[in-house]
């Protein structure tokens, strides 16, 4: 009698084989402009209980488990990549837009919600909730993949804030789980303002202590590590993967933000260990490829299309409100404070990509038993369809429409169509400016070009930024750090 391997082999196929044939569309796709995500969820589809592939798969238990892994790996990477020069420019923003930006978005849609699902109050700002986030991976593989460059301000205002909202959508998502069971229930256990407030304070208390703590201890360990002598950068890769991990599974346990404490680590190590991490980062990129295919395949599984007809039009309705009006107006209170250019608003608006984290906050409620709970996975799902098709497919084009990217800098023509024909150092007098070119001479011209270009735009200075001066545009063709260092001179 031999011993049959069957139960190995069979799911290794379909599992391998999965993967195999969606990363091949995937880099087809990819060609003609659509999202590598978005062919993984759709291979999901195909795969499931309504398409070809016939496979009948509802463990939403395991999709949990799997999806928060996942997650954890790809903020861990996102934050191993964020260097600390760009929070000179991007962190503000992205703190107001991962906390007051997530809750305005998540009240306009929960109340579109109320009205085209007609859903309880309770229940309809859950779904605001649950789709009141961008997604750190959709946002981190799209603006790598989609060629164009940005300029610092809009990448890093981007980048941190899907690295940092997640834990403000899970708060809202639990806290409205907690409303909606008790409000279902009758039993008149609602959660008061002290309960909502101490829950939020060790959410993110936690998050942040435990992140920025082992963050510091990896950064050390590393070094003392060395360079060469741990085996290479895959052997730390590895052990920056587990050590994510444990530091995203005991931050949750204790009852804090594990995305908040993984993406703190992430960005505490990737700055203090920089040469130790940077030779381990292919390898960081080949592990969050691998829970980005994983997850959606997974999550593209759960879903059933069938069921989704009830309420397609509902749900289509909910994205269309959350990507056209929510979004919209939640960046713009978040942005236009701070001076943000206005096509600069309306890009980071139009680029607020879904990903996989509403699919699977979208899970919570399934676990938690709570009423309707699989029309929530359902407009979920709809609202991630919609986002990577229109949005993650058209981020290049938006780009260039409302000239927000940035010229390669090999490519000397498109530098001088963008920054001008001519170029001069920073530190420059702005007199003997407005002399040699005939311009008018501006009331504060005792100083040089850096310091008046950078009065001028009111804000932390990026490559790309410009003022007028008469009739000529000065824009910032060169940082050196935080300085101005080279200025484009374009005359009208």
């Amino acid at each position: 009698m031999s011993l049959s391997l069957d139960f190995l082999a069979l799911p290794l196929l379909v599992a391998a084989a999965l993967v195999f044939i969606s990363v091949l569309a995937g880099v087809v796709s990819a060609r003609a402009g659509f999202s590598f995500l978005l062919v993984f969820l759709l291979a999901g589809v195909l795969a499931g209980e309504d398409g070809p592939g016939g496979l009948v798969f509802n463990d939403f238990k395991l999709s949990f488990w799997v999806g928060n892994v996942a997650l954890a790996v790809i903020l861990l990477d996102g934050g191993l990549r964020t260097e600390f020069n760009t929070f000179r420019t991007g962190l503000k923003p992205s703190l107001l837009l991962a906390t007051l930006g997530v809750l305005v978005c998540a009240g306009i849609t929960g109340a579109a919600a109320r009205w085209l699902l007609d859903l309880p109050w309770p229940l309809a700002l859950l779904v605001g909730a649950i789709v009141g986030s961008t997604d750190a991976a959709a946002v981190f593989s799209l603006l790598k993949s989609s060629g164009v460059k940005l300029n610092e301000r809009v990448t890093a205002t981007l980048e941190i804030e899907s690295g940092m909202n997640d834990p403000m959508a899970v708060y809202l998502t639990l806290t409205f789980i907690a409303v909606a069971l008790a409000v279902t229930s009758g039993d008149g256990a609602g959660l008061g303002w002290a309960d909502v407030l101490r829950s939020l304070l060790q959410q993110f208390g936690w998050g942040a202590a435990l992140g920025l703590a082992a963050g510091f201890g990896m950064a050390e360990l590393l070094k003392r590590l060395g360079r060469d002598e741990d085996g290479g950068g895959g052997v730390r890769a590895l052990l920056l993967v587990s050590g994510g991990l444990v530091v995203f599974a005991a931050t949750t346990w204790l009852g804090g933000s594990g995305f908040l404490a993984v993406y703190a680590m992430g960005v505490i190590v990737g700055n203090r260990a920089r040469r130790q991490v940077r030779s381990s980062l292919s390898a960081m990129d080949g592990y969050a490829w691998l829970s980005q295919a994983g997850m959606f395949l997974l999550l593209g599984l759960l879903v059933t299309p069938s069921s989704l007809l009830s309420t397609l039009w509902p749900a289509l309705g909910v994205s269309l409100v959350l990507m056209l009006v929510a979004r919209p107006v939640s960046v713009w209170l978040c942005l236009a404070p701070l001076r943000f250019p206005p096509r600069e608003i309306a890009f980071i608006s139009w680029v607020g990509l879904r990903g996989a984290v509403p699919i699977v906050l979208a899970v919570f409620p399934v676990m938690a038993g709570v009423p309707g709970a699989q029309t929530f996975f359902n407009v979920a799902f709809v609202v991630v369809l919609t986002s990577l098709l229109l949005q993650g497919s058209t981020i290049a084009w938006s780009a260039r429409r409302l000239g927000v990217d940035l010229p390669d800098p090999e490519d000397e023509a498109q530098a001088r169509l963008v920054f001008g024909d001519f170029e001069i150092d920073g530190h420059t007098p702005l007199e003997s400016l407005c002399a040699f070119y005939g311009l008018a001479v501006p009331a504060d011209s005792d100083q040089d070009v850096a310091a008046w270009l950078r009065d001028e735009i009111r804000r932390p200075p990026v490559v790309g930024d410009h003022a007028m001066l008469g009739n000529a545009e000065l824009s910032v063709r060169r940082m050196d750090g935080q300085r101005i260092a080279r200025v484009g001179i374009k005359l009208g």
